[in-house]
């Protein structure tokens, strides 16, 4: 299920979230990165904020929510009374999309440099010196 209301500006706060983070603790916390970004704190804060942001369509998120939590624990527990928490529960399940794309594109860039690492290495190249060029690239 690939959410597309507001994905964009969700992720630009992925986006930002990374940027702020020194490169050493987004390497120690890879696995925990959807967790820091959209469970650590509120995505909004507010009712009439909150309001504002699912507009005319709050019944796609509401059933965007209800779906997740239903698959995922069996039953729902969010409160729809509460503009912040459907804004918030919302902005957690298009933010775990976002980071799996990220580390799905990551785990492919290290496939590919552990591919063309080893190709070089066959044909003779310096397989470390190759290794610093390549960490520029990525």
């Amino acid at each position: 299920m690939k959410t597309q209301y507001k994905r964009e500006e969700i992720q630009e706060h992925f986006d930002d979230f990374i940027k702020e983070q020194p490169k050493d603790w987004i390497e120690e916390n890879i696995d925990d990165l959807h967790h820091h970004a959209f469970n650590t704190d509120y995505y909004i804060i507010g009712t009439y904020q909150a309001k504002q942001w699912l507009g005319d369509r709050v019944f796609d998120v509401i059933e965007t929510i209800r779906e997740y939590e239903d698959f995922h624990f069996g039953e729902v527990n969010t409160d729809f009374s509460s503009p912040e928490h459907v804004v918030n529960m919302y902005a957690y399940i298009v933010g775990e999309e976002i980071v799996q794309e990220c580390l799905d594109t990551l785990e492919k860039k290290k496939d590919l440099k552990t591919a063309i690492l080893d190709e070089a290495e066959k044909r003779g190249f310096n397989k470390d010196h190759l290794d610093k060029h390549l960490e520029v690239i990525t």
